[in-house]
C-alpha cells in the first residue's frame, strides 16, 4: 500500500553511464509527473561538477549547494521551487573541489538527504555519468537505482559497465532501467531482456540480479523543442509520445 505522505521519502538515483542520453531531463520530467500525482517531490542535482539542472529548467538561482555546503545560507534558503510543482536544490556547475569524494563532501552531501528525507515523499538525485567515486557515492545514498540510456551501442555498454559495478561493488541486486529515445515500441523490452543476460552471466547462477525495466520514452521532436526552450515537456507538451512514456514511468514508480 503507497503511503502519500511517508515518515521518510523514498530516494531514488537517476543515473547514466554515458553522458547525453537525457538523464536530467528525465529527472526533471519525472519530477513533475509525480508532483501532479499529489507528490511532494525534491529534485537534488548531485552532478557537483558539472551540474545542469538549472539550465534544462530555465532557473537562475542565487543560492546553490555551494553555499549550504559552506555555510553562506541555509538549506531551507537553498531549496527552491521548480517549474512543474516540485523543489530543487541546485549544484553551482564548474566547482572543481566537489568533482572528487572528499570525507567532507561525503559528510555534508549524506547531512543534506537527511535532513530533507522527512519532508519530502520523494528525493530524485540527479548524478553525474559514469562512475566515479562521487557518482558512486550519490547512487548509494538512494533506495533504488534507474539507469538511463538510448539504444545507441556506447550508451548501452556504458549503462552495462554501471549496472555491473553497482551489482558487484554496491551489492544491488536489483536496478531498474529506462531506455531512452526509443525509435520503435518495444524496443525497451528488447534491450533490458539482452543486457539482463549478459549481466547474469557475469554475476553468476548464485546471486540472482534482475534489471527492471521502469518504461521507455519515445524518440520525439518535441523533447528537443522543449530543450531548446527550456521547458518542461509535460507542461508544454503533455500529448507528445516522449511525455506519455514519462507519465507511466511515474505511475509505475507509484504502483
Amino acid at each position: 500500500m503507497l503511503l502519500l505522505h511517508p515518515l521518510r521519502a523514498r530516494t531514488l538515483a537517476v543515473t547514466s553511464g554515458k553522458g547525453g542520453v537525457g538523464k536530467t531531463f528525465v529527472t526533471a520530467n519525472l519530477a513533475a509527473a509525480l508532483a501532479a500525482q499529489g507528490q511532494r517531490v525534491l529534485v537534488l542535482d548531485a552532478d557537483l561538477g558539472l551540474a545542469n539542472l538549472d539550465v534544462v529548467l530555465n532557473l537562475h538561482p542565487k543560492l546553490t549547494l555551494h553555499d549550504v555546503f559552506t555555510d553562506k545560507a541555509t538549506l531551507d534558503q537553498a531549496i527552491l521551487p521548480a517549474p512543474g510543482g516540485f523543489s530543487v536544490l541546485l549544484a553551482g556547475s564548474g566547482m572543481v573541489e566537489y568533482s572528487r569524494l572528499t570525507p567532507e563532501v561525503r559528510d555534508k552531501l549524506l547531512s543534506i538527504i537527511e535532513q530533507v528525507k522527512p519532508r519530502f515523499d520523494w528525493v530524485l538525485l540527479d548524478t553525474g555519468a559514469g562512475i566515479s567515486d562521487v557518482v558512486l557515492f550519490a547512487v548509494a545514498m538512494a533506495q533504488d537505482v534507474l539507469v538511463v540510456a538510448t539504444p545507441e551501442p556506447t550508451s548501452l555498454t556504458d549503462a552495462y559497465a554501471t549496472i555491473k559495478v553497482l551489482a558487484t561493488q554496491q551489492g544491488r541486486r536489483q536496478v531498474g532501467l529506462l531506455v531512452n529515445q526509443a525509435g520503435r515500441p518495444g524496443e525497451g523490452k528488447l534491450i533490458c531482456g539482452q543486457l539482463q543476460q549478459v549481466l547474469q552471466r557475469f554475476v553468476g547462477s548464485g546471486q540472482a540480479f534482475r534489471l527492471d525495466l521502469m518504461g521507455e520514452v519515445r524518440s520525439d521532436v518535441s523533447v528537443r523543442q522543449a530543450v531548446l526552450k527550456r521547458h518542461l515537456l509535460l507542461e508544454n507538451y503533455p500529448g507528445s509520445d516522449a511525455a506519455q512514456g514519462i507519465k507511466a514511468l511515474a505511475a509505475r514508480l507509484l504502483s
